[in-house]
């Protein structure tokens, strides 16, 4: 028996939310670090202007470089549920506390949406997790 569908879907939403949030980061490090402002995408500031400056929390390397591992360890959870694996869907479901406070500070829409999906996804089969 293959692995069902569910689990791959969910992964793929892994992968989208873990790269299509982490590449972006990488180049708001890179603009930080040479002293230039975040980058925009799309009209937008990426990873900043959103409710974590307005509470006092300005947009820094470090803190960038904290959601960047939370996007390194969704596609990583996304290589292991694809797979249908046990240990990738508990790390999906771990990054969930982290990544949600990424998603608000930084107003990033997708980030929850794709978590409710995939969440809903894996659990839905987790009795086929290996």
């Amino acid at each position: 028996m293959g692995v069902p569908l569910q689990f791959r879907l969910a992964a793929l939403l892994l992968w989208l939310s873990g790269a299509g949030f982490g590449l972006p980061c990488i180049q708001a490090i890179a603009n930080l670090l040479s002293g230039r402002d975040i980058p925009y995408i799309m009209g937008f500031p990426a990873y900043g202007r959103g409710p974590f400056e307005r509470y006092g929390l300005p947009t820094t390397v470090p803190l960038l470089v904290g959601f960047l591992a939370v996007c390194l360890l969704e596609c990583l959870s996304g290589r292991l549920v694809w797979r249908g694996n046990r240990r990738g869907a508990i790390l999906a479901l771990l990054l969930l506390p982290a990544g949600a406070v990424y998603w608000l500070g930084f107003a990033l829409p997708f980030g929850p949406i794709f978590a409710l999906v995939r969440t809903f996804l894996i659990v839905q089969r987790w009795n086929s997790l290996t």
